[in-house]
C-alpha cells in the first residue's frame, strides 16, 4: 500500500509538472531577431558646443577633477533636465528605468522632440518594466529622423506580460534600474530620480524625496561610456523591432498635435511657470552654477549582469563600492528607501557599529513606503540592527505644505516617501546614484552611481541627513525593563508635539499583520 501510494503521488506530481511545463512553453513567445541593431557611441567632438566652452572656462587646474552640483528639490531637478535639453547642440543620451505618461513625462519627451527638430541626435534607452501601454506613443517618437529609441530587456509583444512573469521568471524580473541624462557629452545628471510627477513636485498627493548630481568634466565621459555599453548591448531592442506593426510615417504629425494640446492645459502652464522661476534655470543658462570640484568615480553594473549571476567586479557595482564601505573609520550615513540588509549586510553593519563606527540609516516607514513587500523584508532585521548599535530612522508619512517647508528638501509633500540612494563615508566621500541596499539592487537589477571624493559635498549631504533626521523621521528604539518584554518604539512628532508609538505609526493592525506574514515568505532575493 505504501509503495503504491508513493507511486500514485509521484505520478500525479509528474503529470502536474508536465502540464505546467506545457503551459509555460506555450506562453513563452520568442523575442524578434535583433540583427538590425546598429552600434553607435557618444559623440566626442563636442568641445565647441555652448556647454563644452563653458567647461573650458570653468575647469580647474587639476584636469582629473569634475564639477558637481546637488539637485535636492524636485523642481530644480526637473528644471535642470529641461534646460540641458534646451541647450543641447549635438546629442542627448537618456537612460531611465521609468518614464511615466504624466505631466513631467510628456514635458520631458516634448523637449527631446524639440531638440531633435534642431538636429540634435537623441538616443533614449528605457527599461521595459512599465511600458506595457506605451508602445504606440514610443513608436511615434521613434519615427523622428533624429531620435533612436531602444527598450532594454523587453517582454515579448506576442503574449501577455503575466504569463512571461511565470515563463521567464529570473529573466524579465531582472531590470535596468539606471538613471542618467547626458547632453553633448559635457553635462550629465545622475541620481535616483525616474521621470514622473512624484519625483519632481508635480503630484500634490505624493512626493519622493530624492537626490541627483549635475556633473561637468571628465566623469561625464565615464557616464557616456556606461550608456554606450547598455545602448549597444544585445538586450537593447529598437522599438521598431518589437512593434513593426506600429510603423506609420504619418503619425508623428498627429503626435505633435497631441503634445501641443497638452501643453495648453492649465495644469501644464502652472507647472511650467514654476519651472521658469527656478533659480537653477537661470544659473545653468548663464553659466553661473557654483560647482564643487573634486575627483570621483562612476560606478555601474555591466549590462550583462542581467544575464549572469557572476559576482566579479566586471558585473557588479556592489563589488566596486564594497571596499570603500569597509574602509569607513568613524561614520557611515545611509539613505536607502528600500533597505533589506539580509543576514550578511546586518552582520557587516552591526560589526561596523561595534568597532566604533557611527552607523545611521534613513529608510521608509511602513506608512511611507510604496512597496510593502520590501518593508516586510526589512522589518525582520530591525531588532538585530538596533541591538548592534545601528541607528534607524524611518520617514514620517503625512506632511502639510507648511510642514514640508520647515522640514527640509527630502521631506516630500502631502504624503512623503524617501527615494534617495546615497551614502556618506566619514564625511570625506559621498555616493549618489540608483543603488538601494537590498538584494534586488545588489544581485538582480543593474545600477549606476557616482562616488565623489569631496569633504564639501559630503558635508552638504550630511547636513541634509541631519535635517531630515531631526524633523521628518521616526527614531527607532528598543526598551526593556527587568520584568517586561523588549519593546520597539518609534519616537516622533504629531501636531508639533513629541509622541512615542509602540507599533508602526499611522498603520492598522491588519496592515502590520499582513507585513509580518509576507516576511515569512522565502522571497528575499526578489526584494
Amino acid at each position: 500500500m505504501i509503495s503504491m501510494n508513493k507511486t500514485h503521488r509521484s505520478t500525479n506530481l509528474f503529470t502536474l509538472l508536465l502540464t505546467a511545463a506545457a503551459f509555460l512553453t506555450s506562453s513563452c513567445a520568442p523575442l524578434p531577431s535583433n540583427v538590425d541593431r546598429e552600434l553607435s557611441f557618444a559623440l566626442e567632438d563636442t568641445e565647441g558646443t555652448t556647454f563644452g566652452r563653458l567647461y573650458q572656462k570653468l575647469k580647474p587646474e587639476n584636469s582629473l577633477e569634475s564639477g558637481f552640483y546637488l539637485l535636492l528639490q524636485g523642481l530644480d531637478a526637473f528644471t535642470a533636465r529641461l534646460v540641458l535639453a534646451q541647450g543641447a547642440e549635438k546629442s542627448i543620451d537618456a537612460q531611465y528605468y521609468l518614464i511615466h505618461g504624466d505631466l513631467t513625462g510628456i514635458l520631458f519627451l516634448d523637449q527631446l522632440i524639440k531638440a531633435a527638430d534642431r538636429g540634435v541626435r537623441v538616443r533614449l534607452l528605457i527599461d521595459d518594466m512599465d511600458l506595457g501601454d506605451y508602445d504606440e506613443g514610443l513608436s511615434i517618437l521613434a519615427q523622428h529622423e533624429n531620435i533612436e529609441l531602444r527598450i532594454f530587456n523587453p517582454f515579448s509583444r506576442a503574449t501577455t506580460r503575466l504569463t512571461q512573469y511565470m515563463s521567464r521568471f529570473g529573466s524579465v524580473t531582472r531590470r535596468m534600474h539606471n538613471k542618467s541624462f547626458t547632453v553633448d557629452n559635457q553635462l550629465s545628471v545622475v541620481g535616483g530620480r525616474n521621470i514622473g510627477d512624484e519625483y519632481f513636485e508635480a503630484d500634490s498627493a505624493l512626493a519622493f524625496g530624492d537626490i541627483d548630481l549635475l556633473v561637468m568634466g571628465p566623469l561625464v565621459r565615464e557616464v557616456s561610456n556606461s550608456f554606450d555599453l547598455y545602448w549597444n548591448n544585445s538586450n537593447a531592442y529598437p522599438i521598431e523591432s518589437l512593434r513593426p506593426d506600429l510603423i506609420d510615417l504619418t503619425s508623428l504629425t498627429a503626435g505633435r498635435q497631441l503634445l501641443a494640446d497638452y501643453l495648453e492645459q492649465d495644469a501644464t502652464k502652472k507647472y511650467l511657470q514654476a519651472l521658469s522661476s527656478s533659480q537653477i534655470a537661470k544659473e545653468i543658462r548663464n553659466g553661473s552654477v557654483t560647482y564643487s570640484w573634486a575627483t570621483g568615480q562612476v560606478l555601474s553594473d555591466h549590462p550583462d549582469k542581467i544575464k549572469s549571476y557572476e559576482t566579479t567586479e566586471q558585473f557588479s557595482l556592489a563589488k566596486l563600492i564594497n571596499p570603500f564601505l569597509k574602509e569607513v573609520k568613524s561614520e557611515l550615513l545611509i539613505f536607502s528607501p528600500y533597505f533589506v540588509p539580509g543576514k550578511k549586510g546586518t552582520k557587516f553593519l552591526t560589526d561596523l557599529s561595534r568597532s566604533g563606527v557611527k552607523v545611521r540609516i534613513i529608510t521608509n516607514s511602513l506608512a511611507s513606503t510604496d512597496v510593502g513587500l520590501v518593508h516586510a523584508g526589512y522589518a525582520k532585521y530591525r531588532r538585530q540592527l538596533l541591538r548592534g548599535g545601528v541607528e534607524l530612522f524611518e520617514i514620517d508619512r503625512e506632511l502639510s505644505k507648511e510642514e514640508r517647508k520647515k522640514r527640509g528638501q527630502l521631506a516630500g509633500s502631502s504624503k512623503s516617501s524617501l527615494h534617495a540612494k546615497s551614502f556618506v563615508l566619514d564625511r570625506k566621500k559621498v555616493f549618489i546614484g540608483s543603488l538601494n541596499l537590498d538584494p534586488r539592487s545588489v544581485t538582480e537589477n543593474t545600477e549606476i552611481g557616482i562616488l565623489v571624493n569631496s569633504v564639501e559635498l559630503a558635508d552638504l549631504v550630511a547636513e541634509v541627513f541631519e535635517k531630515v533626521v531631526n524633523v521628518a523621521t521616526f527614531k527607532l528604539d528598543l526598551q526593556k525593563d527587568d520584568e517586561g518584554p523588549e519593546l520597539m518604539l518609534w519616537h516622533g512628532y504629531e501636531n508639533g508635539q513629541k509622541k512615542v508609538w509602540a507599533s508602526d505609526p499611522y498603520t492598522s493592525f491588519w496592515r502590520r499583520f499582513s507585513i509580518r506574514l509576507l516576511g515569512i515568505l522565502p522571497i528575499e532575493s526578489q526584494l
